[in-house]
C-alpha cells in the first residue's frame, strides 16, 4: 500500500538532491586559471620563429633540420668549394661572392659565424654561414672559392669547423 509519509519525505529530498548535484555538476565545470608561461619554456626555440632559410628543407629527397641552438657546435669532415657558376643568390637572399668569406652548411642556421681549419697545413679562416650545401654525400662545407684560397683548399680538404659566437646572428 501507498505510505503519503514516505513519499512526502522524498519530495522534500528532492529539491536538496537537485541542488547538490546542479553545485557538482558546475563544479566540475570549472577550470583553473592560466599558468604564465615558464621562463624555460617561454625560451624553446622552435622552427615558427625562424626565418624561412633555417626551416626544415627537402633537396634530392633528403629533409635537413637546420640547428635550433649553435652552442657548442665542432665538426670535422670533407671540405669543398664552390664558385661562381654555382648561381646568383644565396640561401639568405643576398648575392654570392665568389670571393667572399662565405660559405655553405647543411644545417647551421643562418648567418652563423664559425672558423674553418684545414688540418693538412693548420691554415684557418673565420666565415659567415649564408647559403645550404653541400648536397653531395660525405661533404660538412662548401667554401666560397676566396675562403678557400686563402687556407689551401683547392679541391676537396679534412677540415675541422667551430662556431665561434654561439650568439651571433639570431634568425
Amino acid at each position: 500500500m501507498f505510505n503519503h509519509l514516505d513519499y512526502d519525505m522524498a519530495s522534500k529530498k528532492l529539491p536538496h538532491l537537485r541542488i547538490l548535484s546542479s553545485i557538482l555538476l558546475l563544479a566540475g565545470c570549472a577550470s583553473e586559471p592560466p599558468l604564465p608561461p615558464s621562463d624555460s619554456l617561454a625560451q624553446v626555440p622552435s622552427y615558427r620563429d625562424q626565418a624561412v632559410y633555417n626551416q626544415p628543407y627537402t633537396v634530392k629527397g633528403k629533409t635537413y633540420f637546420p640547428l635550433l641552438s649553435r652552442e657548442g657546435y665542432r665538426e670535422v669532415g670533407l671540405a669543398s668549394w664552390y664558385g661562381a657558376e654555382s648561381g646568383g643568390r644565396t640561401a639568405n637572399g643576398n648575392r654570392f661572392k665568389p670571393n667572399g668569406l662565405t660559405a655553405a652548411h647543411k644545417t647551421l642556421p643562418i648567418p652563423s659565424k664559425v672558423r674553418v681549419t684545414n688540418l693538412a697545413n693548420g691554415r684557418h679562416i673565420d666565415v659567415t654561414i649564408n647559403d645550404r650545401g653541400p648536397f653531395v654525400d660525405a661533404r660538412l662545407i662548401d667554401l666560397s672559392r676566396g675562403a678557400a684560397k686563402r687556407i689551401g683548399v683547392n679541391g676537396l680538404a679534412q677540415v675541422s669547423v667551430e662556431i665561434l659566437d654561439a650568439a651571433s646572428g639570431s634568425n
